[in-house]
């Protein structure tokens, strides 16, 4: 990270091994009551969220985090209503649409994490085309967690090494950690340093699950589509407070 990266934040806390998280995942929620607390559609809710990703991802790049990981639909979002449903991937269409060049022009890769067995052709078309034209980017890496669910990632994963070890060509023996993260959607991504949630739930949805072993959480009372910079910048300096010690002892008692 560079120092003029650092220098955007000129009160942030320094704790041991700490300074501006690699990768920041944030759960956006929140947009269903914020449209109700206004008498709109929850429509308007999911709409303005979708102008939170942006303001977003332009926040992360300039505050040096180098990978931003978005839960923007969960495995288990099918069960919504229909409306819903349909509403969440016309808004994911047109971001796609919309907003690819622009990130494309702004050097960000651009990676999809989750199932896309029984997407619709269309759905996966736009995935695909997103992760092809930003594949060569060196910016900053958004991963959109899509039909994404942390536990159906480990089984899939475990099957994918089962069969491995069925083909003969992985020794059950030389299984390790190392060898199941090969295995997941989030291969040859870091493990998260922050995970933030919005609208005051204290819970993590079945949101990357493994990964999040040792990530520090933030639980924001903001809904989602209040998230600006300043927001990201709060959520900074509280992560700067803390002493990540994995597992270890802390500076001070060691």
């Amino acid at each position: 990270m560079s120092g003029e990266a650092k220098r955007s934040i000129p009160a942030f806390a320094q704790p041991s091994g700490g300074g501006v998280p690699a990768h920041v995942a944030i759960i956006m929620d929140g947009n269903g009551r914020w449209a109700a607390q206004r008498g709109l559609p929850r429509f308007e809710g999911h709409r303005r969220g979708v102008e939170a990703i942006r303001r977003a991802v332009r926040a992360a790049g300039d505050l040096g985090i180098r990978y931003l990981t978005v839960y923007s639909f969960s495995s288990e979002n099918w069960r919504r209503p229909a409306q819903e449903v349909s509403d969440l991937l016309g808004l994911l269409k047109r971001f796609v649409r919309h907003d690819l060049a622009e990130l494309h022009a702004n050097n960000i890769r651009v990676r999809i994490i989750g199932l896309r067995e029984g997407l619709t052709q269309d759905i996966r078309m736009l995935l695909d085309e997103a992760e092809q034209l930003t594949r060569d980017n060196t910016g900053l890496t958004l991963v959109i967690a899509f039909n994404y669910g942390g536990r159906q990632e480990i089984v899939q994963a475990m099957r994918s090494l089962a069969r491995q070890v069925k083909d003969g060509t992985l020794d059950p023996d030389a299984i390790d950690m190392d060898t199941v993260e090969t295995a997941l959607d989030t291969y040859g991504i870091p493990d998260p340093d922050l995970v933030i949630r919005t609208s005051g739930e204290q819970r993590v949805s079945n949101f990357l699950t493994w990964q999040t072993a040792y990530s520090e959480f933030i639980f924001l009372p903001d809904f989602w589509p209040d998230f600006d910079e300043a927001t990201l910048r709060a959520a900074l300096l509280e992560y700067g407070r803390r002493e990540r010690r994995f597992g270890g002892l802390s500076a001070q008692a060691s």
